[in-house]
């Protein structure tokens, strides 16, 4: 009998997603795991950016509209966007439009190729920061979470040199979280042991 209640009772998650479904499914299913795609990694990093001084759940809610409004996120096609493209994403009422932010995915589409050229690829770029292993923190409540870290410092500084735009520390570490290379989940969640 106890079996079957503790077998029904609710999965324990991190309180920053509660309440809504979306947010719940995104902390469920993808916020934590590594990411190795450079696709992916450039989708995570241009959302990241637009969320700059916004909420990312206001990103999220948008994200099918950026992925329509950016080609899927294709740095090769993004890198290559005319002034009349720049025009239409400004006057795309589906997604946040903030022309430092456009310009910067311009610009940080352009500085991420060259960094798979350098490097093979982004993933070993990023990855090579934290030697391709995950940080494994061991948080219990939402206030221990740092906005950001000296390694997050360091990756946005080195980022900057190599000519991306809107990536700061803070930016730098919701990427980090969000894409696995720090497991930031509370330890009584149930994804930090899924993902440890």
């Amino acid at each position: 009998m106890l079996f079957l209640y503790l077998h029904d009772m609710p999965k324990k998650k991190c309180d920053w997603c509660l309440g809504d479904s979306l947010y719940e499914k995104y902390h469920d299913t993808e916020w934590g795991n590594p990411v190795y795609d450079d696709q992916t990694l450039f989708e995570f990093l241009t959302l990241e950016s637009f969320q700059a001084g916004l909420s990312w759940i206001t990103v999220l809610r948008k994200r099918e509209h950026f992925r329509k409004a950016f080609d899927g996120f294709d740095y090769q096609k993004i890198a290559a966007y005319s002034t009349s493209k720049k025009m239409e994403l400004l006057s795309n009422s589906k997604i946040i439009r903030n022309r430092l932010k456009i310009e910067a995915t311009i610009k940080n589409a352009t500085a991420f190729i060259n960094i798979q050229s350098a490097h093979g690829s982004f993933s070993n770029y990023i990855w090579d920061f934290v030697s391709g292993t995950p940080i494994v923190n061991a948080y219990e409540s939402l206030e221990e979470l740092p906005s950001y870290t000296p390694l997050a410092e360091q990756i946005s500084k080195d980022l900057k040199q190599k000519g991306f735009t809107f990536v700061g520390p803070t930016v730098v570490y919701s990427h980090m979280q969000a894409t696995g290379m720090v497991n930031d989940h509370l330890v009584d969640c149930f994804r930090y042991a899924e993902l440890t």
